[in-house]
């Protein structure tokens, strides 16, 4: 969908910082083309030197006022990264939370046999670092704000594979929903945004992953699979005045798959 098409400029002058981003086939990516499409200005991270060169275009090409690295288990590149924001804009008005690890031999060898270091790891990176974010965020978040993490189905039903990260996922739309409760009185709202099955990076690492986006198609009530750009223009509705009384819902981005038995 060309997004330039859209009237107006629903996003016009808001600060968005997007962390996730690995490539413009990036869930994230489709979150901060949407945001620029409709007037927001964006910072985006790379989490590394090694994925710089994959992000650095996409941050040339949304023209991102703020382009920096982020490691969100180093304290110092959190704080760095928020004291650039502040210095430059003065304030936030969108967070885009878009990253999720667990070791492979954790991910891949079921739930049962997770270790505690790596189930830990995934909490902390996939979870908690959005609270940590948050946490950074708030006091920018002058004139409210909205802030969103990435789920998945497999948070509330059992996905074949996606092991340890069920658990993970749901711990993470229990904060966004304790998040918003929270940040309600300051007029900050949060979402989990749940996407179909998207041929990302990420997704790589999940066994069978072709199986799941054969199933998607076959099961989806729409009969296709969604795109970074669905899920971007969702939040880009979420973030805008159109949504401004919604907050703390986990929102399905998957033509339709959740409501399948």
């Amino acid at each position: 969908m060309d997004t330039s098409l859209l009237a107006g400029q629903a996003l016009a002058g808001k600060k968005a910082l997007i962390v996730g981003i690995a490539n413009d086939s990036s869930i994230a990516y489709g979150c901060a083309k949407a945001f620029r499409d409709l007037g927001a200005d964006v910072a985006i991270t790379y989490q590394n030197d090694k994925a710089r060169p994959f992000v650095e275009p996409v941050a040339q090409e949304l023209e991102a006022g703020i382009f920096m690295p982020l490691d969100v288990t180093q304290p110092d590149q959190v704080r760095a990264l928020f004291d650039t924001i502040t210095e430059r804009w003065g304030r936030l008005d969108l967070l885009v939370h878009s990253i999720a690890f667990a070791p492979k031999a954790d991910l891949q060898n079921g739930l049962l046999n997770s270790s505690p270091e790596g189930f830990a790891k995934a909490m902390d990176i996939s979870c908690h670092s959005f609270l940590r974010l948050a946490r950074e965020a708030v006091p920018l978040m002058t004139e409210g704000g909205c802030m969103f993490a990435m789920s998945y189905h497999g948070a509330n039903k059992v996905v074949p594979n996606y092991n340890l990260m069920g658990p993970v996922k749901a711990a993470l739309e229990s904060a966004c929903r304790y998040l918003a409760y929270e940040l309600g009185p300051k007029k900050i709202r949060v979402h989990a945004i749940s996407p179909g099955p998207i041929q990302t990076r990420a997704a790589s690492g999940l066994k069978e992953f072709d199986v799941l986006l054969a199933h998607a198609v076959s099961t989806a009530p729409i009969g296709e699979m969604v795109d970074v750009m669905d899920v971007g223009l969702t939040c880009a509705y979420l973030a805008s005045p159109f949504a401004r009384h919604l907050t703390g819902s986990t929102v399905y981005v998957d033509g339709g798959i959740n409501i399948m038995a």
